[in-house]
C-alpha cells in the first residue's frame, strides 16, 4: 500500500539536478513527481518515478547518493476544499507530518497528494474510514 520514494542528496552546484535527470532519461526511468528541499549548500531531491528500483541502481551507480523511503499517496478530488478537509482528517489521527507534496496525474482527474509520517497505520486508518482513497504502487508508478 506504501508507495517508494527516491531520495537522492545534492550538492547546490550547477546543474546537478541536470545530471540525475540525464541518468534517468538513459535508463528510460519515467519521473512522475518530484520535490526539492534545499539549503545553501545541499539539497534533496525527492522523486517518485515509475520503476524505483531501478532508479536507485542506476543513481547509485552514477556516483549519486540515493535512498528509498515509503510514502502514502492518495487520491483527492481536484477541486477547492479537498485538500482542507483532507488535512482535517489528517490531523485527527494525532501523527506529525514530515512533509507533503502534490501533483495532478494522466490518468485521472483526481490530484495525487504524497504524504510522508512515521506512523502510517493510523492515518491509513483515519483515510479509510473517512473515504479517502489511498493508491497503490502500482496505480501512483502507472500515473
Amino acid at each position: 500500500m506504501l508507495v517508494k520514494q527516491i531520495n537522492v542528496f545534492l550538492e547546490n552546484s550547477f546543474g546537478r539536478l541536470a545530471e540525475v535527470t540525464k541518468v534517468l532519461g538513459k535508463a528510460n526511468i519515467d519521473i512522475r513527481a518530484l520535490f526539492v528541499a534545499d539549503s545553501t549548500d545541499y539539497g534533496i531531491l525527492r522523486m517518485i518515478l515509475d520503476k524505483p528500483e531501478e532508479a536507485v541502481m542506476v543513481l547509485t551507480e552514477a556516483g549519486f547518493t540515493v535512498s528509498m523511503t515509503p510514502v502514502l499517496a492518495i487520491a483527492i478530488p481536484d477541486k477547492a476544499g479537498t485538500l482542507d478537509a483532507t488535512l482535517t482528517k489528517f490531523s485527527e489521527t494525532g501523527e506529525s507530518m514530515e512533509y507533503i507534496y502534490g501533483f495532478v496525474g494522466r490518468k485521472s482527474s483526481d490530484a495525487v497528494m504524497v504524504i510522508r509520517v512515521q506512523d502510517f497505520d493510523p492515518v491509513i486508518k483515519k483515510f479509510e474510514e473517512a473515504g479517502i482513497r489511498i493508491l497503490s504502487p502500482e496505480e501512483v508508478y502507472g500515473i
